[in-house]
């Protein structure tokens, strides 16, 4: 079994990753938000647009779960695109 505050720095350490792709970031903060009531927010200096691009092919792509869709839906309704 996992140590809880090593899964939490793990989910941390790619939110803030460069190289991690929007997917992965969205599961990340869904599993800080829901097992260890975090809500991280993304790193500050990315922009905008390319963020809410991202954020709209997850929505499309086959491969991310629906949770992590619907996470994407409502992070696009709070940027306002």
């Amino acid at each position: 079994m996992a140590d809880n505050t090593r899964v939490a720095a793990g989910h941390k350490a790619n939110l803030n990753n460069p190289h991690t792709s929007v997917e992965s970031k969205v599961h990340s903060k869904e599993v800080l938000k829901e097992e260890f009531g975090e809500d991280v927010p993304y790193r500050d200096g990315k922009h905008p647009g390319n963020v809410a691009g991202g954020l709209k092919a997850a929505i499309t792509n086959p491969s991310v779960s629906d949770e992590a869709k619907e996470s994407a839906k409502e992070r696009l309704e709070e940027m306002g695109a």
